[in-house]
């Protein structure tokens, strides 16, 4: 990994106001990108109410992280070593890292088990599994990046994943609603939560400009004005404070494939791979 720091960890969320945003497409090709690269990487689906990493990895696992947290399992039942994903998709395994992938169980009896504690001395525990979670991927896994897929909005276990993070990335569309409710976010908790030395970054996707062509300033009528959505970013990233780490295109042969691959993998010259290839190599991000 020529100089990286192995005793450095990050630990990046991608969050988003609600759901549909592709945070979860972006995190699993962010996740093994990073794999690929040399990285030792450990991807954690903890979007709880949600849960679909598992459909980029085609397996259900003998343990979920549901279990951990439930204390019925330990943090190694729960993490699986994906690292052939990587392998096979390369002509020699040497200088790859490792790839571990932590499960959220789908089933809605397990999500209201997790979710539907009303002891604080219960939530407590719960979150002190969390945090334990991470600290042993750092202290017997050598972990390099700690990637999470969190759940939308401003729930129990989203704002746990991003209480142990110090990046987060804000997906978000260009629509009203994204824009309108990330700036809500912005204001409720990301100010609180980058006091303490946690950055921010918002994080466009499917915007204009591949499949959809750029409507650009156009009038409609003869009235209404359609700013570009380059211009909506921008205002949005002065208004909440937090500067646009990436803006990647709708790429509809992705979004509206019939079955979720790991485009990075399969189609590594893909306009899309080479998006998160860009953002793996921020500055902001790298170790």
């Amino acid at each position: 990994m020529d100089g990286r720091l192995a005793d450095v960890t990050r630990c990046i969320a991608f969050h988003s106001y609600k759901g549909g945003t592709g945070k979860t497409t972006i995190a699993s090709n962010f996740a093994a990108l990073l794999a690929k690269k040399g990285y030792n990487v450990f991807l954690l689906d903890l979007d709880v109410y949600a849960p679909s990493i598992q459909a980029y990895f085609e397996m259900k696992p003998k343990f979920w992280i549901n279990d951990y947290l439930n204390d019925e399992a330990e943090v190694d039942d729960v993490l699986n070593d994906l690292t052939h994903h990587i392998t096979e998709s390369v002509s020699s395994p040497e200088g790859i890292g490792k790839l571990w992938v932590g499960f959220s169980n789908p089933k809605k009896e397990e999500i209201f088990k997790l979710e539907g504690s009303k002891h604080d001395n219960t939530k407590f525990q719960l979150l002190r599994r969390f945090i334990q979670l991470r600290e042993k991927l750092v202290s017997d896994y050598d972990a390099n990046y700690i990637i999470i897929d969190t759940s939308p909005g401003i729930r129990y276990w989203s704002i746990n994943s991003l209480a142990i993070a110090d990046t987060y990335l804000l997906a978000l569309k260009m629509g009203d609603l994204d824009v309108d409710g990330t700036r809500k976010m912005a204001d409720d908790i990301y100010s609180s939560l980058t006091k303490h030395g946690a950055k921010s970054y918002l994080l466009l996707n499917r915007i204009a400009g591949y499949c959809v062509p750029h409507a650009g300033s156009k009038t409609v009528g003869s009235h209404m004005e359609i700013p570009e959505e380059s211009d909506v970013g921008t205002t949005l990233s002065r208004d909440v404070g937090m500067e646009v780490i990436s803006s990647v295109p709708c790429y509809c042969d992705i979004q509206f494939s019939k079955k979720e691959f790991l485009t990075v993998l399969k189609y590594p010259d893909h306009p899309f791979a080479k998006q998160i290839e860009a953002l793996a190599e921020s500055s902001h991000i790298k170790l």
